[in-house]
């Protein structure tokens, strides 16, 4: 079993699968989740919901509640900004065409850096893509293979040395405007959550006048309780939240062996996910 930090019984709304860029399965998130004592969790995978049915029915069988959800690429005002969305419908046309699209950007962008790191490092696609072909693919794979191959200790070293945006391995990929995406999740019966807006690894916090943008766009969350967040970052973000309205969810953006973050290392309370419940049957 993982372990954890869990202070309290309460959900983990943000977590990862071997269908994009975690390390366990869906199944195995759920089961671990009730040896912790969690009343729930949500797995958010990136651009996809493949691991849904899987992750549904441990948590039935571990009798603990699943909420269903998404990390969606995307990006506001030219910067990089990650949205969660939870309860959106499985057959949702409109999302599910672009994050189509942005998979296949994720591909493409996956498939010319490997070529880049390849010609300094001896790792191939086929290690980078691994046994989940189907899996939404980007820097974490690469990140596996290079540690993989012996040349880094982990993932974490990897991005900070090889894969960061300013590395001549590195190259962008396309992303939904966030506005665009938040108006797709309630669309599509969601609620769009704000994830992590004063992590470590963003170079500049989300500013209040963007997440007053975001807010009248529709948005229902901030993820204010996160593990990767700069304290010095987050009372401007905190104040515009409350006073927008927002609500605060906490999360561990647990990756399996992928990342340090611990499952159940920040929570939302049971109160809080019951308002976000309300949310997804508001009206549109």
């Amino acid at each position: 079993m993982t372990e954890s930090v869990v202070a309290q019984a309460g959900f983990d709304l943000h977590t990862h699968s071997v269908f994009s860029d975690g390390t366990t399965r869906p199944g195995e998130i759920a089961r671990e989740a009730a040896d912790l004592g969690l009343a729930g969790f949500a797995l958010t995978d990136h651009d996809t919901i493949d691991g849904w049915d899987e992750a549904r029915d441990a948590a039935e069988a571990a009798g603990i509640d699943f909420l269903p959800g998404i990390e969606i690429t995307t990006k506001h005002n030219g910067k990089s900004r990650h949205l969660l969305g939870y309860g959106i419908a499985p057959l949702a046309g409109e999302l599910f065409d672009a994050l189509a699209q942005v998979r296949r950007s994720r591909l493409t962008r996956a498939r010319e850096m490997v070529r880049l790191v390849s010609a300094d490092y001896a790792i191939t696609w086929e290690a980078v893509m691994g046994e989940e072909d189907a899996r939404t693919v980007g820097r974490p794979h690469i990140a596996d293979a290079l540690v993989a191959a012996g040349y880094f200790p982990d993932r974490s070293t990897v991005f900070s040395e090889l894969l960061h945006p300013r590395s001549p391995y590195y190259l962008g990929t396309d992303a939904i405007e966030t506005i665009d995406a938040i108006r797709m999740v309630r669309a599509a019966g969601g609620a769009a959550v704000l994830a992590h807006p004063a992590a470590f690894r963003q170079r500049t916090p989300v500013a209040p006048r963007e997440l007053a943008e975001l807010a009248n766009a529709g948005l229902f969350g901030v993820e204010l309780r996160h593990p990767e967040h700069r304290e010095d970052w987050l009372p401007p973000i905190i104040a515009a939240a409350s006073k927008l309205g927002l609500v605060a969810t906490g999360s561990s953006d647990y990756h399996g062996a992928g990342k340090p973050n611990l499952l159940g290392q920040q929570v939302t309370e049971l109160d809080t996910v019951a308002r976000l419940r309300e949310g997804l049957a508001a009206p549109r």
